[in-house]
């Protein structure tokens, strides 16, 4: 065999412990001290261990200089409306984030639906959580579940950020690592975009930077539908239409009528 052949089989081998070895372990537990990664949180039971499933749960977490009470209308308006937070032309169609709490976004309620699921679990100040109860992804079926979760910590505030997902299909191992790579660079981000915002803008109510237009997409591209059938976000666009349907199902009478 040709040495440059060797050479980069070596530098694959490598570049896979690199990443099984340095970079999961950190991804999936970046910033989290080990009782955080061990203590239950609302939703760990929508994954339950299933012998056809590979199960996945990644536990991030940041300190932030600011009470809790102000760290939760940022999280209340995460992709409802406010963008993500993250690498916006990833994951915002190049629409920046609002730096502000957006006046016309109502207050969270069990069923909005948005990109990345619909609202299953709601602690008003407290905590929310997120499900996407299954689609498609490269040969697999994936499910996900994600919770954020703001508490005190001395004179600011501890948020914690818990995913816990499986997948069976024949790419389900594939997809895992897939996910650990993706969800860890976009979370990691979202989570100093939200310290980033709340010490730096506390609860401003407008950005003299970037005034409110009121467009119900300025802040965020992806399509978002409250519980009482209002919507934000260009319609359409990812899978709010979906998982507003299966919201529906799921949650009944626990969301109320729409608004006619």
């Amino acid at each position: 065999m040709m040495p440059w052949v060797l050479g980069a089989v070596g530098l694959l081998l490598a570049a896979l412990a690199a990443f099984r070895f340095v970079f999961v372990p950190w991804g999936v537990r970046w910033g989290a001290t080990d009782l955080e990664h061990r203590t239950p949180m609302p939703g760990d039971d929508w994954t339950p261990a299933e012998p056809d499933r590979m199960r996945l749960v990644m536990t991030r977490a940041v300190s932030i200089a600011a009470p809790a009470e102000d760290v939760w209308p940022w999280i209340a308006q995460l992709g409802r409306g406010a963008g993500w937070y993250s690498y916006d032309a990833v994951d915002n169609g190049r629409r920046p984030s609002a730096s502000h709490l957006v006046a016309w976004i109502p207050p969270p309620r069990l069923g909005d639906a948005t990109a990345i699921g619909y609202l299953r679990h709601l602690e008003p100040g407290r905590c929310l959580g997120w499900w996407a109860p299954g689609e498609p992804w490269l040969g697999s079926h994936v499910r996900m579940g994600a919770v954020y979760l703001v508490s005190a910590e001395g004179q600011g505030a501890r948020l914690v950020q818990r995913i816990a997902a499986d997948g069976k299909g024949w790419s389900k191992g594939l997809v895992k690592n897939l996910f650990v790579l993706v969800d860890t660079l976009m979370s990691r981000r979202q989570l100093l975009g939200i310290r980033e915002r709340v010490e730096r803008f506390g609860t401003r109510p407008e950005d003299p930077a970037r005034p409110d237009t009121g467009q119900r997409d300025q802040f965020q591209l992806y399509g978002c539908i409250y519980a009482d059938g209002e919507r934000s976000g260009v319609p359409g666009k990812e899978a709010g239409e979906r998982w507003r349907e299966r919201a529906l199902v799921d949650l009944g009478e626990r969301i109320g009528a729409p608004r006619s």
